[in-house]
């Protein structure tokens, strides 16, 4: 038995791209003399659709693809997901599914048991679960289908467990000899070495391989890393590309498949920024980005993302000096720009920022110069990136890091303007990491950059270092309180300055209303802003822990 493991980036609700997608994989699959080519979950929908679930014709759409795939596909048996209607009795009239079929013919049809509700995923808002682990024999073998979280509640394995069912044992107890799991499993920095520890612990633990496909792409936030694989009990026999589509192969009767290179550390991180940047704006309709470029690194380092995800040839970098803007900004920026080839335009914003100061003098005649000035200045810019943006068809690719996001380091309707916030996720420390791997062969940011202290030069002689602790323990502080939810005290017990972990927890939550408005970030942590952390904008309650030194 040979299979196809079938690598896809679906759009989400692009149900005739989608199938058509699925159709090219399963012939070719059929020219690779596959007898099973097998799917990601949701592949003929796209991962995750939230709130269309709640759109009738949405379901009756997807159906009506997986419909035509079934009459359509001959020769080859096919696994794929799709959204199915259930009519018994539960509150949730769906299930999260997956189909095998060959010939036109539904071989089995099984639902996904455990449904995810933290971070990200919020599957128990629209689906009903399975109620048990189904298997169907097939050229001789058992052959069990699992979707996605329903392989994450093993007993033995160093993760929380949050389910009493673990569907992966039950079909170990009925006697499969292989087990498929198809996945729309999100990437973190982590995520691909802890999917690989669990599906290796789960072939040696039950002596079976273990099919896993899972889903490659951004969709929104989301950036799904793909690494699809055969996991034998004592090696890896087939792996696909990470952040990129694949069809890679694996003969049961030969014990022999494809494994493609994959990538880690610094390398990863990249592929996955510049996979979610490029899908974000495709998806979106976009085939051009503009970037603010301010001479500092963060900027220097969204720049050239998007030469990778757009190409040179569409990538315009806009510095945009002010008073207080040094020659060593525009010298970076001037480099910048030719290393990467892109195009530049300098538009000096003083004339316009005298302007407002004229107009506001009257009002704000006899008041010291203050934080409203420099914003100012960070609005004027953000204003003419999205004039050019609506002028010229471009995507605004907004450039602040994680740890200003956190403490509110950034100027709303300023910095904070775009339509895809693209290193939101990524702490400075790690941009600065990032920089470095970038230039491991070759100069391509500015070293000028790289040493120079971080500045937002609004203001003369201005560091960021002035008003934040350095970088090196602020985003230590902010990995302990954002990641990993640990409470003042106990981040305090790691040796940090009390004043200076209660200084940047209430920076944190008292700038929560910044991040409901900034553009959507990509997601490369355990935890970043937007969908997956819900915190509300009006709360006292660090106020409270405060004042009564109840930490």
């Amino acid at each position: 038995m040979r299979i196809g493991l079938a690598q896809t980036n679906p759009i989400v609700g692009a149900f005739d791209y989608n199938l058509e997608k699925a159709k090219r994989f399963i012939e070719e699959a059929k020219r690779m003399e596959c007898d099973l080519v097998i799917f990601p979950e949701f592949s003929l929908i796209g991962y995750p659709p939230k709130d269309l679930l709640e759109k009738e014709d949405f379901v009756e759409n997807n159906l009506r693809c997986l419909d035509e795939l079934i009459r359509n596909t001959e020769g080859i048996a096919v696994v794929c997901g799709f959204i199915d209607k259930n009519s018994n009795g539960c509150s949730k009239p769906l299930n999260n599914a997956a189909v095998f079929f060959e010939n036109g013919k539904i071989l089995l049809k099984t639902y996904k048991i455990l449904l995810p509700s933290y971070d990200v995923f919020d599957e128990a808002r629209y689906f009903s679960p399975g109620k048990c682990a189904k298997w169907l024999e097939w050229r001789g073998k058992r052959i069990g289908i699992t979707i996605c979280e329903d392989i994450w509640n093993d007993k033995d394995f160093p993760h929380p467990q949050l389910y009493e069912i673990d569907p992966v044992a039950n079909l170990a107890k009925d006697g499969i000899d292989i087990l498929i799991n198809i996945s729309a499993s999100p990437y973190y920095i982590g995520k691909v070495e802890l999917r690989q520890k669990i599906l290796t612990h789960l072939a040696k633990k039950y002596n079976f391989p273990i099919v896993y496909v899972n889903q490659v792409g951004g969709n929104d936030e989301l950036i799904f890393d793909g690494n699809s694989k055969v996991v034998l009990p004592r090696e890896i026999a087939s792996h696909a590309k990470d952040f990129d589509e694949d069809l890679v192969t694996f003969d049961f009767e030969m014990g022999k498949g494809v494994c493609r290179e994959t990538s880690e550390g610094e390398e990863a991180i990249l592929k996955a920024l510049i996979l979610g940047t490029r899908d974000y704006a495709y998806k979106s309709g976009f085939k051009k980005a503009v970037v603010g470029l301010s001479g500092g690194i963060d900027s220097s380092l969204v720049a050239w993302i998007a030469r990778e995800a757009f190409g040179r040839e569409n990538v315009l970098g806009v510095s945009m000096p002010s008073p207080y803007t040094s020659k060593i900004s525009l010298d970076g920026v001037y480099k910048l720009v030719k290393n990467l080839g892109i195009k530049h335009l300098n538009i000096p914003i003083s004339g316009i920022f005298n302007a407002y100061l004229d107009t506001l003098r009257p009002i704000f005649e006899g008041l010291p110069w203050n934080v409203t000035e420099e914003n100012i200045q960070a609005r004027i810019r953000g204003n003419i990136l999205m004039a050019l943006s609506n002028k010229f068809g471009y995507l605004v690719l907004s450039t602040g890091n994680k740890s200003e996001m956190a403490v509110g380091y950034c100027t709303l309707y300023g910095d904070l303007t775009g339509g895809l916030a693209v290193i939101s996720d990524v702490p400075k420390t790690l941009v600065y990491r990032l920089a470095s791997y970038i230039n491991r062969e070759e100069e391509i940011i500015p070293i000028e950059i790289i040493k120079r202290p971080p500045s937002a030069e609004l203001r003369p002689n201005q560091r960021d270092e002035d008003d934040l602790p350095p970088y090196s323990v602020l985003d230590l502080i902010l990995k302990e309180y954002i990641e990993n939810s640990q409470d003042i005290k106990d981040i305090v017990k790691m040796g940090f300055s009390e004043d200076v972990v209660k200084e940047v927890v209430k920076r944190v939550d008292r700038n929560e209303y910044k991040r409901y408005q900034a553009p959507p970030g990509l997601k490369i942590t355990t935890k970043a802003f937007g969908y997956g952390r819900r915190y509300p904008i009006v709360q006292h309650y660090t106020d409270y822990l405060l004042r009564n030194n109840l930490n």
